[in-house]
């Protein structure tokens, strides 16, 4: 399979301007990073903005052409190939001295990198015959990290025509995914998130892209970000009937990751990983097995063995210990890490103002929001001009925002046509229809609340790079809302790509604090909380839920007597530490689910 990147890491996509350039400030240092592609009008500021940096001219393209959503993705992705290969083509000409971006490129790779000792060795000879041939020996390896793509499932909005008619293969994620197949991107892939769309993962099928070139080389490969196993093999099954083979499923921690935050059923990372461990020639055997006839049967490349399958993991990660355990033990090909690059300008775009807010943010600050439009958990930074707005618009009497990219539409209860539950039209109506309802005073409260703390992500995930490029804000709508894991929490100050991968890397440390608990029990932490959440919403002691929530809490136990079997191995250095943290988990647990069984007085 083809080795994209010398490094074992990558950044995730993160919200939606957040990444939207990442590719551009660090695909020629070799790291591969992940665009979100689903806003188009972002991607056309976007591309007036980079058209405009390399003092080209700049072509609209406007929402009145056919198939404009597809033409601006494909346009920008092309542009930010361009950028990148002139980079990377500076990058290999420039000379091996103090600060050079060649320099740079060999001294961020890992400590066990073959390249790295290479460019050591180079340094260190004397032999300047040696020293010449290693240095062009050198130069032709440096390789650019893949320019990547997300496409959240779930935002799939069907647009119309003016006559109201649905267009074909129009709907937002289609057109976004048109757009990816349509571009110039190589040795790229599309990472799918949120689950299965048939409407989407059935457009697949109508393309060529995704075609093998060789035995696990592909042009445009796919990715799927799972929540454990069953979620793979469902998927990818889907797919390979399809004649689609995914070259990689990327493992996100439920709870413990950025952005819309969706709870397991009580299964942890750590055993969701052990099994993937265990199972992963029998993944790649029974998706071969679908995905075979039908490749053989459109006349592409087949071979009899399955083509390889990368497994990935990312949310909470935070310290080479961590990094280097998830890639030993797991046998992971790569982990992410999104939160943490929040802080670094040389990698993600974030305003000023938001960067500030990140770098004082606390445990406290992080919270799992019920803030997405979407109906699904969202970990949000409190504090945000985005939450100003939104409790100034509450105060006036006029909660809900104006929904100006309606790409989260999706409620019919007061419509025939579909409309987001953080618009004014919605909760307007909602809030009436509350009152209406004559419910006890603390009752109401919490439902209105509920209603109105559902917040525009359209535009408030835009925002940061409006703010940061000076771009035309969308109808002046200028707030920012920023979805940091709660990882930020223990990284507190801004820092330099070198810093960061250093830290990855072990060589030096950014944390903020010697207090950060590890990866596996903060996860813990905050499913232990959700499961208390639950418990305490529990009103009426409806016996399916009672059962649903008891399966979660024994999972969770089960997930612990795991971690405490395999301490050992995860906390060396702390092991008393870590039993004991799992010790005050495991019970608080079971006084929750005693609760669960107690007589209603």
């Amino acid at each position: 399979m083809q080795n994209l990147s010398p490094h074992t890491f990558h950044i995730p996509v993160m919200g939606l301007a957040f990444t939207i350039d990442t590719p551009l400030k660090v695909a020629r240092y070799g790291i591969s990073s992940v665009i979100s592609i689903i806003e188009d009008k972002l991607i056309e500021m976007m591309r007036k903005h980079y058209y405009a940096e390399i003092k080209k001219s700049f072509t609209p393209i406007t929402s009145k052409e056919e198939d404009y959503r597809a033409k601006r993705i494909t346009d920008y992705l092309n542009l930010v190939d361009d950028i990148v290969k002139l980079q990377l083509e500076k990058l290999r000409n420039s000379a091996f001295e103090k600060g050079s971006e060649i320099v740079k490129y060999f001294e961020l790779l890992p400590e066990n990198s073959m390249l790295r000792s290479l460019y050591l060795k180079m340094n260190a000879s004397e032999n300047l015959v040696e020293k010449e041939n290693l240095k062009v020996f050198l130069r032709n390896q440096v390789t650019a990290g893949s320019i990547d793509v997300n496409i959240m499932t779930k935002v799939d909005k069907v647009n119309k025509d003016p006559s109201g008619n649905a267009i074909p293969e129009s709907s937002d994620a289609v057109a976004a995914l048109r757009g990816y197949v349509n571009s110039n991107l190589t040795n790229s892939s599309v990472v799918f998130s949120a689950g299965l769309n048939p409407r989407l993962f059935n457009y697949l099928e109508k393309v060529t892209a995704f075609n093998a070139q060789g035995y696990g080389v592909f042009d445009k490969r796919v990715i799927i970000k799972v929540s454990d196993y069953r979620s793979a093999l469902i998927q990818g099954k889907y797919l390979a009937k399809k004649g689609i083979w995914v070259s990689e499923f990327r493992i996100e921690s439920g709870l413990n990751c950025g952005g819309h935050a969706f709870a397991t059923d009580g299964t942890l990372l750590g055993p969701i990983l052990a099994e993937f461990k265990e199972k992963k020639d029998d993944l790649k055997n029974a998706l071969h097995a679908l995905y075979h006839p039908v490749a053989k049967e459109n006349g592409g490349h087949v071979f009899e063995v399955p083509h390889p399958i990368k497994i990935s993991v990312q949310g909470g990660v935070g310290t080479h210990e961590e990094a280097d355990f998830l890639t030993k033990y797991y046998e992971v090909d790569s982990t992410g890490w999104g939160t943490p690059f929040l802080l670094c300008p040389e990698a993600t775009t974030v305003d000023d103002a938001t960067l500030k807010l990140l770098s004082r943010a606390k445990e406290e600050d992080i919270m799992l929001s019920k803030n997405s439009p979407l109906g699904v958990r969202f970990n949000y930074l409190r504090g945000t001009s985005s939450e100003k707005e939104k409790l100034l618009r509450i105060s006036k009497g006029r909660p809900g925002s104006p929904c100006t990219e309606k790409h989260l539409v999706s409620n019919t209860e007061f419509t025939k046509e579909p409309i987001c539950t953080a618009s004014h039209s919605y909760q307007k109506q909602k809030i009436e229809q509350l009152k209406a309802l004559n419910l006890p005073a603390a009752e109401y409260e919490s439902e209105f609340q509920d209603v109105v703390s559902k917040e525009c992500l359209c535009i408030g995930l835009m925002n940061s790079a409006v703010h940061a490029y000076s771009l035309s804000p969308v109808k002046k709508l200028e707030a920012v809302t920023i979805c940091p894991g709660p990882n930020i929490a223990y990284f507190d100050k801004v820092v330099s790509l070198r810093e960061i991968v250093d830290h990855i890397y072990g060589r030096k440390t950014i944390l903020s604090t010697d207090r950060r608990p590890h990866m596996f029990i903060k996860e813990l932490n905050l499913n232990v909380d959700y499961l208390k959440e639950q418990v305490c919403e529990l009103k009426v002691k409806n016996e399916k839920v009672v059962k649903q929530i008891t399966a979660f809490g024994n999972l969770l136990l089960n997930g612990i007597h795991y971690y405490r079997n395999l301490s050992g191995e995860i906390a060396k250095a702390s092991k008393q530490s870590f039993l004991l943290q799992l010790e005050s988990f495991e019970h608080s647990v079971k006084n929750l689910l005693a609760g669960l069984t107690e007589p209603v007085s």
